[in-house]
C-alpha cells in the first residue's frame, strides 16, 4: 500500500506540474493572441517594461510567488491571471489524466481541448470574444475526436467499448439542435441576447459532453450566468443593457458537467422519481 501511494503521489505530482508548463504557455497564447503576435516565435517578456524575461522569471507558479507578483525588473504587479491559469490547467491536467488513465489517445486528446478551452475562457472573459483561430481548431478536433470514436466502436471493434451506436448519434444529434437553438436566439435578437462567437463554440462544446451531460453543463452555465449578471447588477458594476460573456459560463459548466456530470444527472433523476 505504501509504494502503491507513493508512486501514486509522484505520479500526481509529475502531471500536475505539466499542467503548469502548459498553462504557463496557455498564458503566453493568451497575450499574444490580444497583440497580434505570432506564440510560435519570440523570447517572452513583461506586458509592462516589455523587459526581456530570464529562466527564473518564467518558472511555473513558483516565480511568481518567489517575485511576491512583481515584475523583477519595473516591479509592476503581474496579473492573477498567470498563477490563476497555471493552477487551473495543471488542476485539468490531474483530474482528466485519473479519469483517463488506460486511454493514452483520449487523455492527449482532452489535454489539447481542455487547453484551448481555458484559452477561449480567458479570452472572453477579458475582451467579450471567442477569437477564431482557437474556436475554429478547437471544433475541428472535437468533430474528429468524436468521428474516430464512432468509427473506432462500432464499425472496427463492433462491440461496445460504455458509448453504444445509438448513443453516438444522439450526441450528434443532441449538438446539432443546441446549435440551431443558439443560432435561433442570435439571429432573432441581432446579436444583443447572445454573441456569434457562442453560437460557434457551443456545436464542438455539446458534442463534447453528448445527452443527457450536456443538458446539465447548459443548466449550469445559464444559472451561473444569470447569478453572476444579476449580481453584478445589483453591486453597480454592469447595468441591464449591459453585456457579460456568456463563453466562459459555457465553458464553466462543460467541465462541471464532463467531471460530474454522471453524479448530477443521478441525483437530478432521484428527485423526479421519489421526490
Amino acid at each position: 500500500m505504501t509504494y502503491y501511494m507513493t508512486t501514486l503521489f509522484i505520479q500526481s505530482v509529475f502531471i500536475f506540474l505539466i499542467g503548469l508548463i502548459v498553462g504557463s504557455f496557455l498564458n503566453c497564447v493568451i497575450y499574444r493572441l490580444e497583440k497580434g503576435k505570432s506564440f510560435l516565435k519570440g523570447r517572452s517578456f513583461c506586458p509592462k517594461c516589455q523587459h526581456i524575461l530570464s529562466w527564473q522569471d518564467l518558472v511555473p507558479l513558483l516565480s511568481f510567488i518567489v517575485l511576491r507578483g512583481k515584475c523583477r525588473y519595473c516591479h509592476k504587479k503581474i496579473s492573477w491571471q498567470y498563477p490563476v491559469v497555471e493552477i487551473a490547467t495543471g488542476g485539468l491536467f490531474l483530474i482528466s489524466y485519473f479519469l483517463f488513465l488506460n486511454h493514452f489517445l483520449f487523455l492527449v486528446f482532452y489535454w489539447v481541448i481542455f487547453s484551448l478551452l481555458i484559452v477561449i475562457f480567458v479570452y472572453d472573459l477579458k475582451h467579450y470574444i471567442i477569437p477564431d483561430k482557437v474556436v475554429l481548431p478547437f471544433g475541428i478536433l472535437v468533430i474528429l475526436g468524436r468521428a474516430y470514436e464512432y468509427l473506432f466502436n462500432v464499425f472496427l471493434l463492433k462491440r461496445d467499448l460504455g458509448i453504444s451506436a445509438v448513443g453516438l448519434h444522439w450526441h450528434w444529434f443532441f449538438a446539432l439542435a443546441t446549435f440551431i437553438f443558439f443560432f435561433l436566439i442570435w439571429f432573432f435578437s441581432k446579436g444583443r441576447a447572445m454573441g456569434f462567437g457562442d453560437v460557434k463554440l457551443i456545436f464542438p462544446l455539446m458534442l463534447i459532453l453528448g445527452w443527457p451531460f450536456g443538458l446539465v453543463g447548459l443548466f449550469i452555465a445559464f444559472i451561473g450566468g444569470s447569478v453572476v449578471g444579476l449580481a453584478l447588477i445589483a453591486v453597480g458594476k454592469k447595468k441591464m443593457s449591459s453585456q457579460v460573456p456568456f463563453g466562459p459560463f459555457l465553458i464553466g459548466g462543460a467541465f462541471v458537467a464532463l467531471f460530474w456530470g454522471n453524479m448530477l444527472w443521478r441525483w437530478y433523476l432521484s428527485i423526479f422519481n421519489y421526490g
